[in-house]
């Protein structure tokens, strides 16, 4: 099982469980430790990771410059990388959006 969020050198990785194609966009909970994000795109040609990027970025008072994509291009399982940022307050930031 993934870890939801590990230290990185550049900042944070932050696991992220993808699901395109939903109603509205945001952050719908946790699942297999990794945060679900909702996206309205379809899963096309990069679309949905941006939408992705969208909603961490917005949810998590990030800037899309700070935010990107380690793994998992074209898999539901996502890492990304949260640059200059903590573990630690990228967690308290997750714990915030969820509540």
């Amino acid at each position: 099982m993934p870890q939801l969020v590990e230290s990185h050198p550049q900042g944070a990785v932050l696991a992220v469980k993808a699901q395109p194609g939903a109603r509205r966009n945001g952050i719908v909970g946790l699942r297999n430790g990794a945060l679900r994000v909702a996206v309205t795109q379809a899963p096309e040609r990069g679309k949905a990771n941006r939408a992705i990027i969208e909603v961490l970025a917005d949810e998590l008072e990030l800037r899309r410059g700070q935010i990107e994509l380690l793994s998992g291009d074209t898999s539901a399982e996502k890492r990304f990388l949260i640059a200059g940022v903590t573990a630690e307050e990228l967690s308290r930031r997750v714990e915030a959006a969820l509540a």
